[in-house]
């Protein structure tokens, strides 16, 4: 089965054939974003340890910013870091993939995620957030705030700063 389709969904699938048939036989120039295509521009797939609380509190805090998420579930998610070209030092507990495109390792802030998506800087691959820092999505309990940085993943295991977080994020 194509991975499109695996990710997706049949039904999924068929809705946005359905939508995009549909506006290519309108007789305006002009027609809405079908939920389908919506869908899958904020289409995340997490890949995790079934074992981690805090994965699943990211999940629910990109779930909280209207990002449709889908979780994989397994214990050699080391693979799944190589094969998206995450640098060791870069690494956290989870990987999150969007459209099999871009990659979003550790707690990066939904907030960040968008601005990545819709400027990519240049020759990036992604955005990490290393470790758990205890102010990042997913690890912050309400008190206690430590700032982060969110670097830009390169290619070839390199890295750049992105943007350092200095207050919490809704959600």
């Amino acid at each position: 089965m194509p991975k499109f389709i695996k990710l997706c969904g049949t039904k999924a699938l068929a809705g946005a054939i359905f939508a995009l048939l549909l506006v290519g036989c309108s007789s305006t120039s002009y027609a809405p974003e079908s939920e389908a295509s919506r869908d899958l521009a904020n289409s995340i797939t997490v890949y995790k340890s079934p074992f981690c609380l805090c994965c699943n509190d990211w999940i629910t805090h990109l779930e909280s910013n209207a990002f449709s998420v889908a979780s994989e579930n397994g214990l050699d998610t080391a693979s799944v870091k190589q094969r998206w070209g995450v640098p060791a030092t870069m690494q956290g507990c989870h990987t999150g993939v969007w459209n099999n495109q871009y990659v979003f390792e550790g707690h990066v802030p939904a907030r960040l995620i968008r601005q990545f998506l819709a400027n990519p800087p240049k020759g990036s691959i992604g955005l990490a957030v290393p470790g758990m820092p205890k102010g990042s999505p997913g690890m912050y309990r309400g008190k206690d705030f430590e700032p982060y940085v969110v670097y830009a993943i390169l290619p070839g295991g390199e890295y750049r700063f992105y943007e350092k977080v200095t207050a919490p994020e809704a959600g």
